[in-house]
């Protein structure tokens, strides 16, 4: 009888990329970007929870990093040595540590700060090369192990928590989650803190601080995701939305010299960042998964100097004169020359009595390894012919008894071919077309099951489910325009080119300046490439609204083509 090897760690499969040794040429090329500092014995050069002076490259000494597990304190990852370096994804945008480094010996490192350690991965293309990939592989052993990342402390089945792991994992960040019903360090921690079941979900933050069930912008600040916004700043453009549209919008401006900031209401990716596997996105002919693919856009624009707020939500926009203001949720204002509406759209939920006490619990809106976790072994449904819902099916089939699709029409009218052909050849997957969901049964906001209904006869049936996935379409995100007086369409969606009036740029408002791109613009293809295509469009038109405002061109875009 086979057997299955356990899996390896990614230090152990990728440890060389990881943790690479510079030449002596090399280290000296990294000279011009920052300052030789010498440290003690003994000293601490990055602390988990805090923000460090950035990117460290080694002269000389031993440096031991740690990273704490969350159950039994401080764990070794690695020593570093002459030729080497300190530092992941968080050293590009300034963010606290999540490790903590340990000078064994005296010391001597070149010091590198973040805005320093993003013109470095420009300006030395190939060395800068092997450093981005070096910090990316690292942030993805953390996320392996939780390692640095807060530790949730409640039960795998609290829509509490699956919310807030939802929210640290959209936003590729690593953490731990211990259930005190299995794991005798959760129970001893709520009991150590006198923890009332009413004030569950714990998290104990990187920085020693302890939440119970908070929000995620509260989560977000403590774990030094969100940081606040500098109202005195003046951008070149504001983006709004950091799903595929707004993060390759984000992307080329950045690239192209213009000071961007993003702004999600959740995290980068948007919708296209829940799906579990994209197969017909150009360049990966083996599918990549939609938070792959997003993580590395998000990546690649910090690079570029791009600043995000995460989450932020914008409440409204006021674009009169030069420049514009956003104001957020948090009451804090952003001045902009251009702005870009990049909000995509929001998930459709069912007709359904009841529909709120299941959400979160037992109907969810994407299928993620928490959805998969809870889903494992169980019958389960799913409401949609979309490929959004094909590529969960298809991800969901791996750990799902039994999965009973219901949609209204034929999935070959509605999903793309590879999909529908997959699909008929899983033996756990059964389709019933020409229905829709009547009914949830169940107590305790945990699904027993669906009542469907046969939209031809109307007659009524009952399938036992465990977990409900509804993938039902989407409407766009453009309540909070209303004051704008940006032109929409009789869906809400935003207007651009010839539909805004006048001689129009094709992504252009119906307000100078102002553009929409992605699925929130009316007519838009609802596909990642053509959202990320609008992405690479708009900033062209940026180039010229900035250049005419500066008294460099005439006010002049191209017109919107019939």
């Amino acid at each position: 009888m086979a057997t299955s090897m356990p899996a390896q760690s990614i230090i152990e499969t990728r440890g060389a990329q990881m943790f690479p040794t510079l030449t002596p040429g090399e280290m000296d090329r990294l000279r011009r970007f920052g300052q030789v500092r010498s440290f003690p014995k003994g000293a601490m050069l990055a602390r988990t929870g805090q923000v460090g002076d950035g990117f460290f490259a080694f002269f000389s000494g031993e440096i031991e990093i740690t990273q704490n597990n969350g159950k039994h304190g401080s764990e070794h990852i690695v020593t570093h040595g002459p030729g080497t370096f300190m530092g992941e994804i968080a050293q590009l945008s300034g963010r606290p540590s999540l490790v903590d480094a340990h000078a064994l010996t005296d010391v001597e490192a070149l010091v590198i700060p973040p805005e320093r350690l993003r013109a470095l991965l420009v300006a030395e293309a190939e060395l800068g090369e092997r450093i981005m990939r070096a910090l990316i592989l690292r942030r993805v052993g953390l996320i392996e192990t939780g390692g640095g990342g807060p530790v949730f402390v409640g039960s795998k089945g609290d829509p509490a928590i699956l919310r807030l792991v939802n929210f640290v994992r959209r936003n590729g960040h690593p953490y731990q989650l211990l259930d005190p019903a299995s794991d005798t360090c959760a129970q001893a921690l709520v009991d150590r803190f006198d923890v009332e079941p009413d004030a569950m979900p714990i998290v104990l933050c990187p920085g020693g601080q302890i939440l119970h069930n908070p929000s995620e912008a509260a989560l977000a600040r403590c774990i030094g995701l969100a940081r606040p916004v500098d109202g005195e700043r003046l951008y070149d453009v504001v983006i709004i939305g950091a799903g595929p549209s707004g993060l390759a919008a984000a992307v080329y401006a950045g690239s192209e010299g213009l000071s961007v900031l993003a702004v999600d209401c959740r995290s980068f990716g948007g919708q296209a960042g829940a799906s579990a596997r994209i197969e017909n996105y150009l360049g990966f002919p083996t599918g990549i998964s939609g938070m792959a693919l997003m993580a590395r856009a998000f990546t690649q624009a910090q690079k570029f100097g791009v600043d995000f707020a995460i989450p932020e939500e914008a409440v409204k926009l006021r674009c009169g004169t030069d420049p514009c203001w956003l104001e957020l949720t948090t009451g804090e204002k952003v001045q902009a020359r251009t702005v870009v509406i990049a909000t995509g759209a929001r998930y459709r939920r069912l007709g359904v009595s009841g529909l709120d006490a299941y959400e979160g619990i037992s109907v969810h809106y994407w299928a993620s390894p928490m959805e998969a976790s809870l889903s494992s072994g169980e019958d389960v449904a799913f409401v949609g012919g979309g490929n959004s819902a094909g590529q969960a099916v298809v991800y969901m089939a791996g750990f799902a008894a039994r999965i009973t699709i219901f949609a209204r029409r034929p999935l070959e009218a509605t999903m793309s071919r590879y999909l529908v052909d997959r699909i008929n050849g899983m033996d756990n997957v059964e389709i019933i077309n020409d229905a829709e969901i009547d009914a949830l049964e169940g107590e305790d906001g945990k699904l027993e099951a669906v009542i469907w209904r046969d939209r031809t006869s109307g007659a009524l049936a009952r399938r036992a489910v465990r977990q409900l996935f509804s993938f039902i379409g989407a409407d766009p995100n453009t309540d909070w325009l209303a004051d704008s007086s940006i032109s929409l369409d009789a869906n809400r969606f935003v207007h651009t080119g010839e539909g805004a009036g006048g001689d129009r740029h094709p992504l252009e408002t119906s307000r100078r300046g102002i553009f929409a791109i992605g699925d929130v613009r009316s007519g838009s293809v609802k596909r990642v490439a053509s959202s990320v295509g609008d992405g690479a469009q708009v900033v062209a038109a940026l180039h010229g609204v900035l250049a005419a405002r500066r008294g460099h061109a005439p006010a002049e875009l191209p017109l919107a083509r019939a």
